[in-house]
């Protein structure tokens, strides 16, 4: 399988340029080896805004005008039809019917299709539909261009901070960390990546103990808080993991809750749980992580107001 590389993710670098936002390293107020990579502050509130409108520039005239379609828990939605609009393309977004409120109030009101199916059906309603009416199927993370764009993260990282050890980075589907450590490894031969998921959906870290692909079932990926890693690895995410990632790590419920508190209070960003996990894994699991200076990417910031203000209280 042939993964992409350091000229797919430069490339994507100028695809984006003026969509997505060159987003800054945070120091850490708490840990002065710490530094926080906020891609909550992106137009669409994460990081999946890089992969999506890399996705679509790479589409052809004739088929941007057709439209485009996936599936996502929200935060891929959001992206799509971000991105979607821009260039003027129609846009179908298949959402979990257990997903956020918010986040499938924030994808319609960018103006696409939405359509709420049960979680175990998200993959093949999108198929369907897709060949029904022709659209473009641009999937969360199994898709080279969605890698590439994602990747960008990882490039921006090894810019700004050239003497980084560890990056840590969520891991759901894999396409983040794919992305961000072909960058990362390929710039900084020195720096580790890390992946970092729920103990609660840890399909990841158990396909790469045995080396080989492990699918969890929804109805335990399903039981985190983490709403954005809920999904198992591809075959073609699994490929990069298994090739440019260091290790992965895993964080309990309410660790994720913990290190949310600490970023909304001194990191002064909203943050998502699946956002959080990164933090997590530095503050309650160092001693699991190569040592050094770190950046944990915060990947998102579209959490419920109700379940932001019960974690915080």
């Amino acid at each position: 399988m042939q993964l992409i590389s350091l000229d797919d993710v430069r490339a994507a670098a100028g695809s984006i340029a003026g969509v997505a936002l060159r987003t800054p390293l945070l120091p850490a107020r708490w840990d002065d080896g710490l530094w926080l990579k906020p891609e909550s502050l992106q137009p669409v509130g994460s990081f999946k805004l890089r992969g999506a409108t890399n996705a679509v520039t790479r589409l052809s005239d004739e088929q941007r005008a057709r439209g485009v379609i996936t599936h996502s828990s929200g935060n891929h939605g959001q992206a799509l039809a971000y991105a979607a609009r821009r260039a003027g393309a129609p846009c179908v977004v298949v959402i979990p019917d257990v997903a956020p409120a918010v986040k499938v109030e924030q994808v319609r009101a960018l103006g696409a299709e939405v359509v709420l199916v049960p979680p175990p059906e998200r993959l093949d309603v999108a198929r369907e539909r897709a060949e029904k009416d022709g659209l473009a199927l641009i999937p969360p993370y199994d898709h080279r261009d969605v890698i590439a764009g994602q990747g960008t993260v990882g490039l921006e990282i090894a810019e700004d901070l050239p003497d980084v050890d560890v990056v840590l980075v969520p891991v759901g589907g894999g396409g983040l960390a794919s992305g961000v450590s072909t960058a990362v490894t390929a710039l900084l031969p020195h720096a580790k990546v890390v992946g970092v998921e729920p103990e609660l959906a840890a399909d990841a870290q158990e396909s790469l103990a045995k080396g080989e692909l492990v699918a969890w079932p929804t109805e335990l990926n399903y039981r985190t808080a983490a709403d954005g890693v809920r999904v198992n690895l591809s075959e073609l995410t699994f490929a990069h993991l298994r090739e440019r990632l260091d290790r992965i790590v895993t964080v309990t419920e309410d660790e994720i809750r913990a290190a949310m508190t600490r970023i909304v209070r001194e990191g002064r960003l909203v943050v998502e749980p699946t956002g959080a996990v990164t933090t997590a894994a530095r503050l309650f699991h160092a001693s699991e992580l190569p040592a050094g200076r770190a950046v944990a990417v915060v990947s998102g910031g579209n959490v419920d107001p109700q379940l932001l203000i019960a974690t915080l209280s």
